[in-house]
């Protein structure tokens, strides 16, 4: 019988120390992190995205403070593979109290990982400089893991797969799919970084982003229920990680909900989907019909019994029926149903909101979302409407702060923020 080398590793490392020493080694450079019914572990959305021949920053509505010499002939901004930028995001993901981040290949995936053959019939878009252009991005992210191992940081890296379109399940040439050479990819990363593992369920975990709205009938065969299929029908794989996954507004999505009707506060996601979330909104006093706004949680089955499985917290959501533009993008006044970065005197509100939720919930995984992914102006053209953490230009380091603060209430009541070491 073939021995699974990542089933050998994980069931020595729980028989020599044990479920709760192993998930006390959060802080262990050299250890994974084992995730267990007692666990609380913060995750940080993160992108590697950045760089000379990748996503740039021009267009973005909030500039990073950061800067690489490598990013001047386009315009300024930072290389996501810049070892100085590599080391400045550790420093501020291990000052706000993060365990974990996202390393994050979702968009394009075919384009990526399939053959010129696939493109050509499959992916008009998918041209020879797009390709590069999207490959920069992934081998960006696939750097973190050599990187921060040889910075000896004690975070840990979840990889998030795409999922959210239909091509990623069409064969190649090679007979598998991209759906596969992903996985391959970060498996092979995780293999040879164990120490940057999340072990959840007894396994290293990863997470499939399926986009926004999804199709709560099966009898219709929606994407994620094939993805979920074609796990069941590959068991070498399924046996090796465990697969949760993630998509986005779930709050509007009451087909999705274990309980139907006008919530009163954050929302269960039917166990028969556990989907956690990417974003979810938060907004209880505004007016349109469709709200309130309250975020979604996914239970889980513990050695102890239920418990929250997953919360995602935001720094800012955008409104439903105009996304943050009213009555266009660039305008104000604000949206009724947005919720703002900030609140009086300029305090992280919308993030405050979210995390007395958390505080409530009490998951195994709370997600922050986001610390970098510099959106265009369309969404979000200010600060109060960015719901980005890095220091960028319009917001300074304020929003590092407040999440570490967040976080350190969420943690252990203390309401108070350290400030002598602020990176």
């Amino acid at each position: 019988m073939r021995i699974d080398k990542y089933a050998f590793l994980t069931s020595a490392l729980l028989l020599l120390c044990g479920a709760a020493l192993c998930a006390a080694s959060s802080g262990d450079p050299s250890a994974p992190l084992v995730v267990d019914g007692d666990s609380r572990v913060v995750v940080m959305e993160y992108e590697a995205w950045f760089g000379p021949h990748a996503v740039t920053f021009q267009g973005t509505a909030a500039l990073p403070l950061l800067q690489s010499s490598d990013m001047r002939s386009v315009g300024g901004g930072y290389d996501s593979a810049d070892p100085a930028v590599i080391k400045r995001h550790v420093d501020w993901l291990e000052y706000m109290g993060a365990d974990a981040a996202i390393s994050e290949v979702t968009n394009n995936v075919s384009c990526i990982f399939n053959s010129e053959w696939f493109a050509k019939k499959y992916l008009p878009y998918c041209s020879p400089s797009f390709r590069v252009y999207n490959q920069n991005i992934r081998d960006n992210t696939g750097n973190l893991y050599p990187a921060w191992t040889e910075l000896g940081t004690r975070l840990k890296l979840i990889p998030l797969l795409g999922g959210s379109d239909q091509d990623v399940l069409y064969k190649d040439l090679d007979g598998k799919t991209a759906f596969e050479k992903e996985i391959e990819f970060f498996g092979s990363l995780l293999n040879k970084y164990p120490q940057r593992q999340v072990v959840y369920k007894g396994k290293p975990l990863m997470l499939i982003f399926l986009g926004a709205a999804q199709d709560p009938d099966r009898a219709d065969s929606p994407l994620w229920f094939q993805l979920r299929m074609f796990l069941q029908h590959h068991p070498e794989i399924a046996r090796k990680y465990t697969f949760r996954m993630m998509a986005g507004y779930l709050d509007a999505q009451p087909g999705l909900w274990a309980t139907q009707g006008t919530p009163d506060g954050p929302v269960e996601i039917n166990p028969g989907y556990g989907f956690w979330s990417w974003v979810d909104r938060l907004k209880t006093s505004c007016t349109t019909p469709a709200c309130p706004y309250y975020p979604s949680y996914n239970e889980t089955t513990t050695g102890s019994g239920l418990r929250v499985e997953n919360f995602t917290a935001s720094i800012a959501t955008a409104g439903v029926e105009a996304g943050w533009g009213c009555p266009n993008p660039n305008s104000l006044p604000y949206c009724a149903d947005d919720a703002l970065r900030f609140g009086e005197n300029g305090s992280y509100i919308t993030l405050h909101d979210f995390m007395a939720y958390a505080r409530q919930l009490d998951p195994i995984f709370l997600i922050i979302h986001q610390f970098n992914e510099f959106v265009e102006p369309d969404e979000g053209f200010d600060a109060n409407t960015d719901d980005d953490i890095e220091p960028a230009n319009l917001w300074g380091r304020g929003a590092l702060h407040a999440v570490r603060h967040e976080i350190r209430v969420y943690r252990h009541g203390i309401d108070d923020e350290d400030s002598a070491d602020q990176p």
